[in-house]
């Protein structure tokens, strides 16, 4: 038969605060030491039932609510209570991070407790700590605990928004309950990518641009077979918890996406390691961009002519010059992120929608103009 093991009540309050939290069983009998699955299922249980009363019981015996070893002798009851308490303390021992380290917030917890029934200075001594270290750990817990709900206030804060604010609209409102610092906010916000997603602030390119090339489509985007005419642009992707931007290179001849990147920044290299993507071409070629500061460096325009590429620019602020590129990013956010409420999610889920969506939009999504075949069928069909 195994040894039973006791648990002090600040470890089983731990417990269902963790599990409250929406912390899984297994992480939580990790960071606790608990060595049965059974036991917390049965805290639980006690919880819910409203019967907390249990956690201060010793192993073994159990009282009804009310009742206690009222029938033992003193001599038993200061046994039972000693016992009890060399319980806490040695089930406190067992909860460790590193080496023989008693976690920090389960000792302050635990002295909290103890205290009415024994001396601070004893109950350290049988932690073996010192007493200073647990009134250092304790105004550290207080200190961790004000900054973490300061945290929470933020995060709700930019989430009831729906993240239009910036940090100096969420300290406003902070500032209506607690005097805190915009520096201290915006800390925060960067932390956890709760930054504004309306209108996110575009980096400066260094250096000057090159030239602006003609427009050689002047609005036909018709094309007789692949690799003859390319669209390119840069879309803005604010579905997940931090800004990210997909440069993709389209095939007029079919459709297809034959190149993309997704990326949390837009620079020279952006374009270019999109544009390397490109299969090798079969004649004349030409790449039809906007103006956009990222096309007219001198990096961008002399890889193109290095790859025998002719480039072709929109008239300014003339997004209807390179609308077919412009047709299919207002697609791909139409029918994934808005269709499916996906206006706010993580990261990884808007790259994995945005790559399905692409292969689906190349094999499998069906156009009228390619006489109801998608993009890559059709090329396959044309050859």
């Amino acid at each position: 038969m195994g040894t039973r093991v006791s648990y002090p009540t600040e470890i089983k309050m731990k417990a269902m605060e963790m599990r409250l939290a929406g912390i899984p069983a297994n992480q939580v009998m990790q960071e606790l030491n608990i060595r049965h699955r059974s036991q917390l299922i049965r805290w639980v249980k006690w919880y819910q039932n409203k019967e907390t009363y249990r956690f201060e019981q010793p192993v073994g015996k159990q009282y009804a609510y009310g009742k206690g070893p009222e029938g033992e002798n003193e001599a038993e009851k200061l046994k039972t209570e000693n016992r009890f308490l060399k319980q806490q303390i040695e089930g406190l021992k067992k909860v460790q991070r590193i080496g023989e380290e008693v976690v920090p917030e389960v000792a302050v917890e635990l002295v909290d407790e103890l205290k009415k029934e024994m001396p601070i200075k004893e109950i350290c001594s049988h932690l073996g700590i010192p007493r200073s270290t647990y009134y250092r750990w304790r105004k550290k817990s207080r200190i961790e605990t004000s900054r973490q709900a300061i945290e929470r206030k933020i995060g709700t804060l930019c989430r009831e928004n729906k993240f239009r604010y910036g940090y100096r609209k969420i300290t406003a409102l902070l500032k209506r309950e607690i005097p805190i610092n915009h520096k201290r906010v915006q800390r925060v916000m960067q932390k956890y990518g709760w930054q504004c997603r309306v209108r996110v602030k575009k980096r400066r390119q260094t250096g000057q641009p090159y030239h602006i090339a003609d427009n050689l489509l002047k609005g036909n985007f018709q094309a007789s077979q692949p690799l003859q005419k390319l669209v390119t642009d840069i879309t803005y992707l604010p579905f997940g918890q931090k800004p990210l931007y997909l440069s993709s290179i389209q095939d007029l001849y079919n459709g297809e996406i034959i190149a993309y990147l997704i990326r949390d920044f837009q620079d020279t290299n952006f374009v270019l390691d999109t544009l390397s993507q490109l299969p090798p071409l079969l004649g004349e070629c030409i790449l039809h961009s906007d103006q956009g500061s990222v096309y007219t460096f001198y990096a961008y325009q002399q890889k193109v002519r290095e790859k025998g590429i002719i480039m072709s620019m929109s008239r300014k602020g003339t997004p209807a010059d390179n609308a077919s590129i412009e047709s299919f990013h207002s697609s791909l956010k139409s029918e994934t992120f808005y269709l499916d409420n996906l206006e706010s999610t993580t990261t990884a889920i808007v790259v994995q929608t945005v790559e399905r969506y692409i292969h689906y939009y190349n094999h499998i999504r069906i156009q009228a103009k390619l006489n109801n075949q998608p993009p890559v069928a059709y090329r396959q069909l044309a050859v």
